[in-house]
């Protein structure tokens, strides 16, 4: 219970002592509803529809107000220039260049307490699984102390999809477990979910391969967790979504629609950067348009349009279409993560589930016949364990974009993304630091502390190294930033302490706390086992000055690099005047 529960009551002369006393709480109101079956109904009915003690409050948007924020800031802006003696603009004047002065400066960090790189596990710890399959499906088992929780997870591929259906498999996901499946309607499905499981969800996931930048798995992840006793329940809701889910109820699909894409709508404002990020991204690899179709700009656009239509039985059509395609044992690989005393009956349950939906197998010829199938396990044999099914563009080309997004908010997010190497590639460490180190030690200072942005840097991942800002009121002064940063790298103005930090942070990261239930996810989605993490982390500890600066020269040079660039912001007649910019 949260102490902030308590609080309000203690606070308000009430006894805290009674609140912690849940379990008479709950005994009294069974009681109540054993004396009285209807006594919610009569509680909703006194206090909410014959109370008359209410207030109704009405809100509408203001179109002029961005137009009256600014011209009232300039009002009060002048009026505080008029009250300003000349002493008083000096003395301002001077301050400022005393600040642009201090921010300039490098400060000596030598004084605060902090780690060694030498404080470093040189070495990760390992994480068991085994291989195997149930009903003919490939499962990774996982045991761990999961405190009586079992935690499954599936990957569905996307490699039989016709390319037309796309961009309707993020609407897929979002409504496929909220529409009723088998005996159940939607309420009975979300109560079986709230009683029986921790949580169900399908969501969209593509992974660039760990060491070819040209190939890519695509598919959708199912997720779910429950108490052990409840584990047939799980599955047995997993199987009617499987065999007979809900799509004939227009109403409630439009109810979906509307909130799925005020959530999208609303998120840009939230994580504009992210969008940013996404749609720089977009053409530097294979992976790269299908994120922006399942998670950028693109699908906002989309979800606005069907958010719009008058009529939504066309899209209901088109949902059976997707879900033969993807919840097909035949394009699946699953991984259980469970205590070691239950994992034999969750592994028999999982059989069980896979039998029962086994009738929507049928022989399907992928889309993609340049299909790669690379195991999860490299030593196992053949077929005795999950596969990433991976998609190969050997021809795909790189090219660069540069894109405006006009949006009514007062501030920029701002991106730019440059090609450079896959996950186990020599040099990617190397980036990975310099990532960090630029964010510390020079963008942080140039587009937050001078730029006055929210915040802003660099990330090195998917064999994109992305620079970034959030709430920007700066656009082409950020790009500039993100150059000069390169050339600073390159110029080597870095000390080895700064080395040293960045290497704490990625650090950091790495060797984050895992929960027992995302024991092995990474070896699953993206197939980077524990010894592909050793050796990175070996590279890691090795990075140098001279590789960062080699590495900063050589990928994110003028000349040297594939970039895309994408802003988010209002309008910005420069960047209009500019041909070299795609404004929309």
């Amino acid at each position: 219970m949260s102490w902030k529960y308590i609080a309000s009551c203690w606070n308000h002369d009430g006894d805290p002592v009674h609140l912690l006393k849940i379990c008479d709480s709950v005994t009294q109101f069974r009681q109540a509803l054993k004396d009285n079956p209807r006594f919610l109904q009569e509680k909703v009915v006194h206090y909410f529809k014959d109370n008359t003690h209410r207030l109704t409050l009405s809100m509408s948007p203001d179109e002029a107000y961005l137009e009256k924020q600014v011209k009232a800031e300039e009002e009060k802006l002048q009026k505080k220039i008029q009250a300003l003696s000349e002493s008083d603009k000096k003395d301002i004047y001077e301050k400022g260049l005393e600040l642009l002065s201090i921010q300039s400066q490098t400060q000596d960090a030598s004084c605060l307490p902090a780690l060694n790189v030498s404080d470093i596990e040189p070495t990760i710890a390992v994480t068991h699984v085994e291989m195997g399959t149930a009903g003919g499906v490939p499962v990774q088992y996982c045991e761990q102390p999961t405190n009586g929780m079992v935690y499954f997870r599936a990957m569905c591929s996307l490699n039989s999809l016709p390319e037309d259906l796309k961009l309707y498999v993020p609407l897929f996901c979002s409504v496929i477990t909220k529409m009723g499946c088998g005996g159940l309607d939607y309420r009975q499905q979300d109560q079986q979910m709230e009683l029986k499981t921790g949580g169900m969800s399908i969501s969209t996931s593509v992974n660039p391969d760990y060491s070819n930048m040209d190939m890519y798995e695509q598919g959708v992840l199912l997720s779910s967790s429950c108490l052990e006793r409840n584990l047939p329940d799980m599955f047995h809701l997993w199987s009617d979504i499987f065999n007979s889910p809900h799509f004939d109820d227009e109403e409630r699909l439009r109810v979906l629609v509307m909130m799925s894409a005020q959530e999208l709508a609303n998120g840009i404002s939230n994580s504009g950067h992210m969008y940013a990020m996404t749609r720089a991204a977009r053409n530097l690899t294979p992976t790269g348009e299908l994120q922006e179709t399942f998670g950028g700009m693109e699908q906002v656009k989309f979800m606005k349009r069907v958010a719009e239509m008058p009529d939504l039985t066309q899209v209901l059509r088109t949902l059976p279409r997707i879900k033969r395609h993807i919840l097909n044992p035949l394009n699946m690989r699953c991984a259980v993560n469970a205590t070691p005393q239950k994992m034999s009956n969750a592994a028999g349950q999982l059989d069980n589930l896979m039998c029962n939906v086994s009738s929507n197998k049928k022989d399907r010829k992928p889309v993609h016949s340049n299909i790669t199938e690379r195991p999860l396990d490299p030593l196992a044999p053949p077929g005795s364990g999950p596969s990433r099914k991976l998609v190969a563009e050997p021809n795909f080309k790189p090219c660069q974009m540069k894109t405006f997004f006009t949006m009514p908010f007062p501030i920029n997010f701002v991106s730019e993304c440059i090609r450079t190497v896959p996950f186990t590639h020599e040099d990617c460490a190397s980036l990975n630091i310099l990532a960090r180190m630029m964010t510390s030690k020079y963008l942080h200072g140039e587009i937050r502390e001078k730029g006055g942005a929210y915040g802003g840097g660099a990330r090195m991942g998917g064999g994109l190294f992305t620079f970034y800002s959030y709430r920007d009121p700066n656009t082409v002064q950020t790009l500039s930033a993100f150059r000069k940063g390169v050339d600073w790298a390159i110029s080597g103005q870095f000390t080895q302490q700064d080395i040293n930090e960045a290497k704490l942070s990625v650090f950091s990261a790495v060797d984050s706390p895992v929960a027992p239930s995302d024991k092995g996810m990474g070896r699953f989605l993206s197939g980077i086992t524990d010894e592909l993490k050793q050796a990175h982390r070996e590279r890691l500890f090795a990075v140098t000055d001279k590789n960062i600066v080699d590495v900063a020269g050589r990928y994110l040079g003028i000349g040297q690099r594939t970039c895309g660039v994408a802003i988010l912001g209002p309008e910005n007649d420069i960047i209009k005047k500019d041909p070299s910019w795609v404004v929309k």
